[in-house]
């Protein structure tokens, strides 16, 4: 077991934030003992998984909407009841896609730009160029 501290350290969330996720549903409760969270190693693998994510760009509102129905690995639920949660998460990592390569393409540029920045100042510096934009 882990105490708030240790996972803000392993997850990269602040304790703040943890509480906060806790107090919007978007993480449930942990254990409490002597009226401190303890959270488990599941937790901070969930939590570290949140925190690509979170670091990717989707929204709070669809992180909780992909975890809202539990890890469906260990579900024992029948094929019939878990395809459409299935599904659901795949609806909103399609979604996410597509943003995803919106961004690559646009920090693709953003390097392209970059790089002939690049050359167009080593070249000042040697004595090439002179007017800059």
């Amino acid at each position: 077991m882990y105490n708030i501290s240790e996972v803000a350290k392993e997850t990269g969330f602040t304790a703040h934030t943890l509480r906060y996720y806790e107090k919007i549903g978007l993480l449930s409760s942990p254990i409490r003992q002597g009226g401190k969270r303890l959270y488990t190693a599941g937790d901070i693998r969930l939590l570290q998984f949140m925190k690509v994510l979170k670091n990717t760009g989707m929204s709070l509102e669809d992180i909780q909407e992909f975890l809202l129905d539990g890890c469906l690995l260990e579900s024992e639920e029948s094929e019939q009841e878990r395809t459409p949660k299935v599904q659901k998460r795949m609806d909103i990592l399609l979604k996410h896609l597509v943003t995803l390569v919106q961004q690559k393409k646009e920090i693709e540029m953003v390097i392209g730009l970059t790089e002939e920045k690049l050359v167009t100042y080593r070249e000042m510096l040697a004595g090439g160029r002179k007017n800059e934009r």
